[in-house]
């Protein structure tokens, strides 16, 4: 059941997951779109995400997108509920934010993300290059998050706890929780037009779809995704846009994303065991012990 009806408010609207937004040239949602966009949400009872260019919209758009409970998806250093940064050194004290980075940047960025860990609510990294991760990566991103689980360890014992979606989404777990696009959510975008999410907009605008009538909409859910199904990585994204990308099938991850999220949650396991009993926060979650990185290697009994 769709619970939530994202909005692009224009072309430029800022990116906030795996797939950059190709746009340059502004396009503004039409303000009759827009209208219809929110009766549609209010109708099938949808909360609203509303994703802004970074420039100011006219007061028309403003008194249409108050009008209705929603949230803001803004580029920095525009305020709203959540900030997409240039930077990670842009996190504000006590901020919700995205940080979207290379695997090359991310590794660079080491000692920035672990200051911007003392002072904001939450930090979501998102790799943009995630189907470049390769076996060499391993070693040194199961380091990297080891040494992001060590400073995590220490605000938690001394009473803060910063989100890292990285390490902490897994030991808050105790069922899948996936983008769900198509599922969950969909998407409106600047021309009108509904999709699975804004990837799909960005890359293939002519694949709009019927939110009523989604083809093969089986396909969308876990419970048609024969390895996801029965995997307890259940932080991962399971984006469909780089399902399809990699694999040319939306309900099929590709092994970039697997041995990512199994490494991150081994992370998070060994982090849930060092603060489990010593931090006032405690998360009533256990993380079994696995012997794999890839579910594609132990396929069969799965």
């Amino acid at each position: 059941m769709m619970q939530y009806l994202v909005i692009l408010l224009d072309d430029t609207s800022v990116a906030y997951c795996h797939c950059d937004n190709p746009h340059r040239e502004r396009r503004l949602i039409g303000l009759d779109d827009l209208r219809a966009g929110i009766l549609y949400a209010m109708k099938h009872n949808q909360m609203l995400q509303f994703v802004y260019p970074d420039y100011e919209l006219p007061q028309e758009y403003l008194d249409a997108i108050d009008s209705i409970d929603h949230h803001d998806i803004v580029p920095f250093p525009m305020q709203g509920d959540v900030a997409v940064l240039n930077t990670v050194a842009d996190a504000a004290e006590g901020a919700v934010c995205v940080l979207r980075t290379s695997l090359k940047e991310l590794f660079a960025a080491e000692a920035a993300v672990a200051d911007a860990l003392r002072r904001v609510q939450r930090l979501n990294v998102v790799i943009t290059d995630l189907d470049t991760f390769t076996d060499d990566h391993l070693a040194a991103y199961t380091s990297l998050l080891d040494r992001w689980a060590a400073l995590l360890k220490e605000e938690y014992l001394a009473g803060r706890t910063p989100q890292l979606n990285l390490l902490t989404d897994r030991m808050m777990l105790s069922a899948p929780n996936h983008c769900n696009a198509g599922v969950e959510n969909i998407t409106l975008a600047p021309n009108g037009r509904f999709y699975l999410c804004p990837a799909f907009y960005y890359t293939h605008p002519e694949d709009s779809v019927d939110p009523a009538d989604i083809p093969n909409a089986q396909l969308l859910r876990l419970d048609h995704a024969p390895l996801c199904r029965r995997c307890d990585a259940f932080h991962c994204r399971r984006c469909l846009w780089l399902n399809q990308r990699t694999t040319l099938e939306v309900n099929t991850p590709g092994r970039q994303q697997c041995i990512v999220a199994h490494t991150e949650r081994n992370a998070s396991r060994r982090l849930l065991a060092a603060i489990r009993s010593k931090a006032s926060f405690m998360p009533e979650v256990d993380i079994n012990q696995i012997d794999y990185i890839d579910p594609f290697d132990v396929k069969n009994e799965f």
